[in-house]
């Protein structure tokens, strides 16, 4: 039922492409008004016109959110532009480089951390803030298949996702008497940047993404962006801690 967010504001990181600008739209679609972040500005803006040439309400802020301040300024801007903040999808993330653990490279380790677990932990510090001063919030991370199951060459990135997860289950459980629900997403195979890029353009390796997942096929950035919506919207408000796979199977399998 459309219009389930509305005069709900949300904020995406790496709302600028892949699945995170798909759930900025899916959010502004609920009528729920839209702050999209990302280190990429002009990703992040091409998703606001998006929003804006459908009639929905968005503004950009540029955000690295490995830096605390980008992070505490980026909940900043919601609340100045729309005196609110009620949901957050912390979705901001990289994938690194595909190596064994013992070959991995510590900078690279470094790199892919700061982003995808310290960005997330950082998000949530600012947005828990806010929410805490209004008495509610849903925030929803972004973690993986690769944080419910070990994933060849994912050093980095499998163990940051694992960590999402564990911050999930914790901020999920410290803050769920103060009207604050805390849940993760775990995508599978989407068809995103970042997963044409894992795959580099081989049929081979395309077709090995397929065949795990049981459903036959990549799934879409919006059928991601859609749980997200749920996660945060009222349908969901008995929902807190979870880890949600939207992975076509692959996981039951």
């Amino acid at each position: 039922m459309a219009g389930q967010l509305e005069g709900k504001v949300s904020l995406v990181t790496g709302g600028g492409s892949g699945i995170g600008r798909s759930t900025a739209l899916e959010f502004a679609r609920e009528r729920a008004k839209v702050v999209v972040a990302d280190v990429n500005s002009a990703g992040g803006e091409e998703t606001v016109t998006q929003i804006r040439s459908e009639g929905g309400e968005a503004i950009f802020v540029h955000a690295d959110v490995s830096r605390a301040a980008h992070a505490e300024a980026m909940v900043e801007a919601a609340v100045e532009a729309y005196d609110r903040l009620d949901c957050a999808h912390n979705n901001a993330g990289i994938e690194g480089i595909r190596v064994p653990t013992a070959d991995f490279l510590e900078d690279e380790w470094d790199r892919v951390i700061a982003v995808d677990l310290k960005g997330v932990w950082l998000s949530m510090k600012y947005e828990i803030a806010q929410m805490m001063k209004q008495g509610s919030g849903a925030i929803v991370n972004t973690s993986s298949i690769a944080g419910l199951i070990g994933m060849k060459g994912s050093t980095a990135y499998g163990a940051a996702k694992h960590g999402v997860i564990g911050l999930t289950k914790t901020a999920a459980v410290e803050y769920a008497t103060q009207g604050i629900r805390v849940n993760a997403v775990c995508p599978g195979a989407i068809s995103t940047p970042m997963v044409e890029r894992l795959m580099g353009r081989d049929p081979e390796r395309e077709a090995m993404y397929m065949s795990i997942q049981p459903i036959g096929r990549f799934g879409t950035p919006e059928e991601v962006g859609q749980a997200v919506v749920w996660l945060c919207s009222d349908a969901s408000s008995f929902v807190t801690g979870i880890a949600m796979p939207v992975d076509g199977g692959t996981v039951a399998n």
